[in-house]
């Protein structure tokens, strides 16, 4: 569990109250609307909290974790392949703002376009994209929140031949 609490719990420790683990239900999670950024940044913490302070928690949900041999990335393969982007999608990766589905059998470019991505490097060596789709800042009780929401298609050299594409869920306190 170490590399999934290291690409976990940044984000987790900045925006959600620790008794919101204790709330998750498992059988609650949309996995598809994490990874499409459908989902909020209180849900994705509920969920990112749950899974790496729940003992067993990847277990419950029928993933086996994997070695991805990137320390910023945790994997896991899924017991049932998830519909992400039209594709389907056997494993997921962790970073350290949320989820990404690990696609075959796509080119990165292509997935970007489909999704209204424009790349930010695109050559034969490396992919990456990403397109807003929340920007906001809140201040209450003297505390601003910037929370930022942003679809993203990648390659990573550590999984040749593979696009990842998911959501990235930040809040910064300022």
């Amino acid at each position: 569990m170490r590399g999934t609490a290291l690409c976990l719990t940044g984000l987790a420790l900045l925006a959600a109250e620790p008794a919101v683990a204790q709330e998750f239900d498992p059988g609650s999670l949309d996995l598809p609307a994490l990874i499409e950024c459908r989902a909020d940044v209180p849900a994705y913490n509920g969920f990112a909290f749950w899974l790496t302070g729940e003992a067993g928690a990847a277990e419950k949900l029928g993933w086996r974790k994997v070695d991805s041999n990137n320390p910023f990335l945790a994997q896991y393969e899924l017991e049932k392949p998830v519909a992400v982007f039209g594709a389907q999608a056997k494993s997921i990766v962790f970073t350290s703002s949320g989820p990404m589905a690990v696609l075959d059998g796509v080119v990165a470019a292509d997935v970007a376009k489909k999704l209204g991505i424009q790349p930010l490097i695109s050559s034969p060596q490396k992919f990456l994209g990403e397109k807003v789709v929340s920007d906001k800042t809140e201040s209450a009780e003297g505390v601003t929140f910037a929370t930022r929401i942003s679809l993203n298609v990648s390659t990573v050299e550590t999984h040749p031949g593979k696009v990842l594409a998911g959501c990235s869920y930040k809040i910064e306190v300022q």
